[in-house]
């Protein structure tokens, strides 16, 4: 049995919880948060859950429903929801010396050692509440595995918890009992696919799944659900990962909020989303060797289709937008056909190495390379202070009629001051 006790933080309905903080109209009532392009729901109030509609439901096919409910959809607020995630994120830093932030609403914290989990778990639920307006729930457990299935019996109310949930505490029978009335695809990372083929080898809940042969696990389905097994089974598997990794990929690509037809258009686009993908790329601190274009029709109409991507080299791995930018608009002219309505196109930066062990050929001008890099630099400063794309390539566009539709996005109320709240 492992000494360590993690906790697993998760803010409830976080979405919809970030929009009512700034809205007391919306307490109470049935709320969604549409995808890009308000396509389909990515966020769900409990009124809603109580309807019945499920994750990834087309807006569309609500029509009806929302007439006679009174639902209330909104446009994502990624710039919102970020920064709440990351006021989430600060707060919680304080409560424990090794913190993991798995996502954007829920973070592990290992908490070995602490006394009084319990309270000390209402006492993170009350701060978070009272700092930044939003609900937490907290499960703990000696794995992360076991800590993300106490937070959905905190969530739920499974064990008579209200929001805290410490399985710690419990006594073996009481736990066997609980995780015997859990379902099996409550645990973290048995997805609906496996759910089904679990189900025919009898095991239907966590308990089932805990008391598994790890071999026949394994044999079947290798070896990350015998990690889960084991994890269940209190071995911790899963070490707090306290620094994220660097991604071996960077990705920046979006639907069109109308059918694109125009070349010049389509160059807008990729310019605009390599410009993201070279901020991203630089905070890790990485260079890409090559750039990816892909450009694609909308596959769900009966327009003439049209899909294709293309890979352009870069001369030497970079970070620089410019470099980057002018292999993406080399990419979209070599792939764009005339006459095709397009829906949507994309740029991935890859062969990501770390900036640092990136090496000078003899030939490069070095003089060149540390401009770039001073004006890169400056650019990220002052769009991070006064916000993205305050300063961007002219090729990027001004107007980008062709952006996602966001027609009900709330005011981006902690990052722009022309969007505080008004108090009357």
């Amino acid at each position: 049995m492992t000494g360590s006790v993690f906790a697993l933080v998760d803010v409830n309905n976080f979405y919809v919880s970030c929009e009512r903080v700034f809205d007391w109209r919306l307490w109470g009532k049935p709320v969604v948060v549409l995808s890009n392009n308000d396509g389909c729901v990515v966020a769900r109030s409990p009124e809603i859950k109580a309807l019945g509609i499920k994750m990834g439901t087309p807006w569309h096919k609500l029509k009806d429903q929302a007439r006679q409910h009174g639902i209330v959809a909104l446009s994502s607020n990624y710039t919102l929801y970020g920064d709440m995630s990351r006021r989430v994120m600060t707060i919680l830093a304080d409560f424990a010396p090794r913190q993991e932030v798995y996502s954007i609403d829920e973070c592990f914290l290992d908490v070995t050692g602490i006394p009084g989990l319990t309270a000390y778990g209402h006492q993170i639920r009350a701060r978070i509440q009272q700092w930044v307006g939003l609900p937490v729930c907290v499960g703990y457990a000696e794995t992360k595995t076991l800590a993300k299935l106490a937070n959905h019996c905190a969530k739920t109310g499974l064990a008579g918890a209200d929001g805290v949930c410490d399985l710690t505490a419990l006594s073996r029978t009481d736990r066997d009992a609980l995780i015997d009335r859990i379902d099996v695809g409550e645990v973290w990372g048995v997805g609906r696919r496996l759910v089904p083929q679990l189900e025919a080898m009898r095991i239907n809940t966590v308990g089932d799944l805990r008391r598994a042969d790890v071999a026949t696990i394994r044999s079947r389905f290798g070896v990350v659900l015998e990690r889960t097994v084991r994890e269940l089974r209190e071995e911790d598997c899963l070490q707090l990962e306290a620094v994220a990794p660097d991604k071996d990929q960077i990705m920046a690509s979006r639907s069109f909020g109308r059918p694109v037809t125009e070349l010049s258009e389509l160059r807008e686009a990729v310019i605009t989303y390599v410009t993201r993908a070279g901020e991203k790329l630089r905070r890790q601190k990485s260079v890409a060797s090559s750039v990816l274009v892909s450009l694609r029709t909308n596959p769900f109409n009966d327009d003439p289709q049209y899909a294709r991507q293309i890979v352009m080299p870069l001369p030497h791995p970079t970070d620089d937008t410019l470099a980057l930018a002018d292999a993406a608009e080399r990419g979209i002219r070599q792939i764009y056909r005339p006459r095709f309505r397009y829906h949507k196109a994309g740029v991935m930066l890859m062969g990501l190495m770390p900036a640092e062990h990136r090496q000078t050929t003899l030939f490069e001008d070095t003089d060149a390379i540390a401009r770039r890099k001073r004006l890169n630099d400056a650019v990220d400063k002052i769009n991070g202070k006064f916000g993205r794309r305050t300063v961007e390539l002219a090729g990027a566009g001004i107007a980008k009629s062709w952006s996602m539709r966001a027609r009900n996005r709330t005011p981006a109320y902690t990052t722009d001051w022309e969007a505080l709240p008004t108090a009357r």
